[in-house]
């Protein structure tokens, strides 16, 4: 295995607070909608190829106590430049191409079964798709590569990713993991990947990476096989161990290949041995990979300035997707720059950047945040603010017939840019937007008989939720009408049952105000979107498959 460092490319600190902002001709109060719907990153698009089919990370439980990362060795933490220095490039290894240095850290021993080369010989005859793969992959690759030499671990672990989301870093699987190496929530959590309203580390490039080979190392360190934390990995080794286990009881061996495990992990490391196949040796399958210099592609900028998506796309000359798919963890069109984040260039564009950047004599961020005190609706806030409802909608990720609640943190255009020059307080790094479904008022008339519980069955609500709306009515009395609320979201017993809980408490008046949108008090709504601003319908059924 060839030895090697590399070395991050850093430009440190956007302007500091003495550098003057004048007047920014082109900006406004109130950003072209248009461009901030092209600006604000829509939700990846589910992954779920017909084959190889996108392996998802499986949901451990329970997770052993938490281990610290591995240390980053000193010279490869990014140094601070001063605004007119650009870092050396790296020196590369000898090497030419990366593919020839990734075959020749080539370590784990190969699994020769009859499933690994079908594998194999179905990728062979889909050469558009590797092509696409490799492409895309290209872009990260010397980065993985070289992590994987640090550490002393087998090269052709950075094919896992071919597996995993076709190297897509904005994939999302339809268990919700996410990323590259496709992490899901909780695991991500558990290894340090920061999931807010303006970042999910779960797919930055290089904080998913190191948590992906931290996970990898660990596995292996468990179970001291390869194949086996493979299939940990999509798995989860809970469920590996309790295999082995029940093989050892009944004296059977406990390799790989010997375990019971899902149909899904029985093809998952045959997949990833045949793409080992056909990297290490393409022509035998009737393959031509792409060429890939064994160099840096990208290189890191450490921002202290809050500084807009489009303009920093700008900066490095750049389209948005272009831009995005070096920095997919940034949720929102604003980069905060309070936490001194990493934006990825191509190593390619670092000066063009640098010097647009220390050229630029407007205002670097358009936008701020507002955090609400009461419940509120999004065309409310909107009208009140004196922005788009389309505009708030799109950015803040908040969806149809949902109210605001309490204490939510919206991103939200700058009134005036040229005057609005503080950046994004750090404390709100952490900050939530809480939603809960309108409620809709309605009533049905009692009938001769009628009990509370036959009333609940009616409307698909609980009888005590019926007492607390309908107050001073002791039992219900033929032709009364009785007051419930449903969810907005829609019909059904789930969507009615959580409308229940948000109101269930509530006294009539005050669920009417809830009901149209006004309760200056907390609703206990059903959702909760914090990461992703997206909506958990309380109907919604988990996958099966994921534990990890």
């Amino acid at each position: 295995m060839i030895q090697t460092t590399f070395l991050k490319l850093a430009a440190l600190a956007f302007f500091g607070a003495a550098i003057a902002l004048p007047a920014l001709a082109q900006s406004t109060a109130t950003p072209n909608p248009k461009a901030i719907l092209e600006a604000t990153p829509s939700e990846p698009k589910v992954i779920d190829t017909v084959e190889p089919k996108v392996i998802q990370l499986l949901e451990k439980s329970p997770l052993p106590p938490a281990e610290p990362s591995f240390p980053v060795p000193s010279e490869l933490i990014a140094k601070p430049v001063s605004e007119t220095q650009i870092a050396a490039q790296p020196t590369t290894p000898t090497a030419s191409s990366l593919w020839d240095r990734m075959r020749g850290g080539f370590a784990m021993p190969n699994l020769e079964t009859p499933l690994a080369q079908e594998k194999t010989n179905w990728y062979a005859k889909q050469p558009d798709y590797i092509n696409r793969m490799t492409e895309r992959g290209g872009q990260y690759l010397f980065y993985i590569v070289s992590e994987l030499e640090r550490r002393n671990m087998p090269s052709e672990l950075a094919l896992l990713p071919f597996i995993e989301s076709a190297f897509n870093p904005q994939a999302v699987s339809s268990a919700k993991a996410a990323g590259m190496w496709q992490f899901m929530p909780a695991t991500g959590k558990y290894f340090n990947l920061k999931q807010n309203v303006w970042r999910d580390e779960r797919r930055g490039v290089v904080e998913s990476t190191r948590a992906a080979l931290d996970y990898l190392q660990k596995l292996h360190g468990m179970f001291g096989d390869w194949h086996l934390a493979l299939a940990a990995y999509n798995w989860g080794e809970g469920s590996v161990q309790r295999a082995i286990n029940k093989n050892k009881a009944k004296g059977l061996p406990t390799g790989y290949t010997d375990l019971t495990m899902p149909l899904e992990t029985q093809q998952y490391v045959p997949k990833f041995q045949a793409m080992k196949n056909i990297v290490l040796a393409p022509e035998a399958y009737g393959l031509r990979l792409a060429p890939m210099n064994n160099a840096p592609f990208f290189a890191s900028v450490i921002k202290e300035r809050d500084i807009d998506v489009t303009l920093a796309a700008k900066f490095a000359g750049m389209s948005l997707a272009e831009f995005r798919a070096l920095n997919p963890g940034f949720k929102k069109p604003v980069i905060l720059g309070a936490n001194k984040p990493e934006i990825l260039l191509p190593a390619s564009k670092l000066d063009s950047f640098n010097a647009a950047l220390l050229s630029h004599k407007g205002a670097m961020s358009t936008w701020t945040t507002v955090t609400l005190s009461g419940t509120e609706k999004p065309s409310a806030f909107a009208q009140r603010y004196g922005v788009s409802e389309q505009v708030l909608r799109d950015v803040n990720n908040i969806p149809p017939r949902m109210l605001i609640k309490p204490g939510s943190t919206l991103v939200v255009p700058k009134r005036n840019p040229d005057t609005q020059t503080a950046n994004i307080s750090a404390n709100l790094e952490g900050a939530e937007l809480n939603l809960t479904p309108e409620l809709i008022r309605r009533s049905i008339a009692a009938r001769k008989g009628d009990t509370w519980v036959r009333l609940a069955k009616r409307t698909g609500m609980s009888a005590d939720a019926l007492k607390g709306w309908n107050k001073g009515m002791a039992n219900p009395r033929k032709g009364a009408q009785i007051v419930y609320f449903t969810s907005a979201l829609g019909g059904g017993k789930a969507a009615n049952k959580a409308a229940t809980k948000a109101t269930r408490s509530a006294k009539p008046a005050a669920a009417k105000r809830a009901a149209k949108g006004t309760a200056k008090g907390t609703v206990k709504g059903a959702v909760k979107s914090k990461a992703k601003g997206a909506v958990k319908r309380s109907n919604a059924k988990a996958s099966p498959k994921k534990r990890r």
